[in-house]
């Protein structure tokens, strides 16, 4: 048994109290593979009822939690089995009717959202997926909780390119559903490639088919408590140091992760699942990934050394968790979101950080381009474009990775766009125009890698 002792507990209420450290979500991962029937009223009947017997207690216990160990837990959240597999049994397709069931029992429960309404397409559709891709825009039009996912890549598969052509006018389509929200549809929508099955963040969260029953997966952060550690070194420490300092840090948040989870899922009597240890900011002042990179030394995040910088992040944030948790999860790194993060806000805003240094950034960091507002009226083909990079940079590189963009309707570059709460705001961000529409058309799927063949 792990001893704490004094100063560790007074370590981690200053970490608390001065550098924004908290539990960004604890999140109850659901199979709803029971769940299954050929009538959608019988389907949604047994999901309301499963949600309503697992999750009763979630909010109640976590905030039980937060008042007896002061401990923020930002987020209370749930997971479902991708809605894909649990709908197409119905002998017909009724995807917004689920979508709204899911809604309204995260509401009957008191979650902040719930995750799942997925399809997994990486090496093609069933028509219970393709149903369930069309029905994305109005679902998240008329659910104020749900959010969506769509798998379009693998390291094994490769990149299914009809999906990923199709899912650029679902993206345009949720954003303009939405309009009145400055396309707020779009900013709970993400394609991903590898993407995980326990991953307890949105909005890519849901169970994946071979979890368990249900099981409690936590989101730790503290970008604020690993800058506060890079300030208190010595300016003239190495890189070996440096990433030191950060692995010692990441094994204290990751052991904060690791007792509420534990904690929270005997409450709840469930499995704990996984300790997601991903750095993940917020709009707060204090909270910032970009300020770790300026910590470390660079101007700003988007000078050139901002990818091997956020190289040594990752890679420290992992060893150090690692050796916290034997179960470790879910993305575990650092994100990187625009909207989200005060310092990538400002850097954003004012052309220190381009769209081409995010993408370069995402082939050392855990999730992709995310949260990044751009045009409305940018073409499907060019939003194409942007994901089947992405989707590449995952399959070669053997990681997750992701997009959630924003073609925010009516916006142009250099505006602003305000969503609030943890969505944060977002300059509307110049992006390569160039047409891919002959490239991308061609559908099909890109073939996976030849280090695919690992068998």
């Amino acid at each position: 048994m792990n001893v704490i002792n004094e100063s560790f507990i007074l370590e981690t209420i200053d970490m608390i109290r001065l550098y924004n450290l908290d539990i960004r979500t604890v999140t109850l991962a659901l199979s709803l593979r029971d769940c299954i029937s050929d009538d959608t009223d019988r389907v949604c009947e047994n999901i309301h009822n499963k949600i309503l017997k697992y999750a009763k207690n979630l909010v109640s216990f976590a905030n039980d939690f937060e008042n007896e160990y002061s401990i923020p837990i930002c987020n209370k959240r749930i997971s479902v089995t991708p809605i894909s597999l649990v709908g197409e049994s119905c002998k017909n397709y009724d995807y917004i009717k689920i979508a709204k069931t899911l809604d309204d029992s995260a509401k009957e429960v008191g979650v902040d959202f719930i995750g799942g309404f997925s399809a997994l397409v990486e090496k093609g559709c069933t028509r219970g997926d393709e149903a369930l891709i069309e029905a994305i825009p109005e679902a998240l039009a008329c659910t104020d909780k749900v959010c969506s996912s769509v798998n379009l890549a693998s390291s094994k598969a490769g990149i299914n390119m009809d999906a990923v052509l199709k899912m650029a006018g679902i993206i345009k389509k949720s954003a303009l559903l939405t309009k009145d929200k400055d396309g707020i549809g779009a900013a709970k929508l993400v394609c991903f490639c590898n993407v995980p099955g326990d991953n307890p963040f949105m909005a890519g969260a849901f169970c994946g088919y071979g979890e368990q029953e249900a099981a409690l997966n936590v989101g730790v952060s503290g970008p604020g408590v690993v800058r506060a550690a890079i300030d208190r070194l010595d300016k003239n420490a190495d890189m070996s140091e440096l990433a030191n300092t950060i692995k010692k840090i990441a094994y204290k948040i990751t052991t904060t992760g690791e007792l509420v989870g534990r904690d929270m899922a005997k409450r709840l009597n469930i499995p704990f699942g996984v300790v997601d240890l991903s750095l993940a900011p917020t709009p707060a002042i204090g909270d910032s990934i970009a300020e770790i990179f300026r910590a470390m030394g660079l101007e700003d995040v988007g000078a050139n050394g901002t990818v091997a910088a956020l190289a040594m992040l990752n890679d420290a944030v992992k060893k150090g968790g690692i050796m916290a948790s034997s179960h470790v999860g879910g993305l575990s790194g650092a994100f990187i979101p625009v909207s989200e993060d005060a310092g990538m806000i400002d850097a954003a805003k004012c052309g220190h950080l381009t769209f081409d240094k995010l993408e370069a950034m995402t082939s050392v960091c855990s999730v992709g381009l995310d949260m990044i507002a751009i045009p409305g009226d940018t073409a499907d083909d060019v939003i194409s474009a942007i994901i089947a990079d992405e989707m590449a940079i995952g399959m070669i590189n053997k990681k997750t990775t992701a997009v959630r963009i924003i073609p925010v309707p009516d916006k142009k570059v250099g505006d602003i766009v305000k969503w609030g709460g943890l969505l944060g705001e977002a300059p509307i961000m110049p992006i390569n125009n160039l047409s891919a529409k002959t490239f991308v058309s061609r559908g099909g799927r890109i073939p996976a890698p030849i280090h695919s063949l690992n068998n």
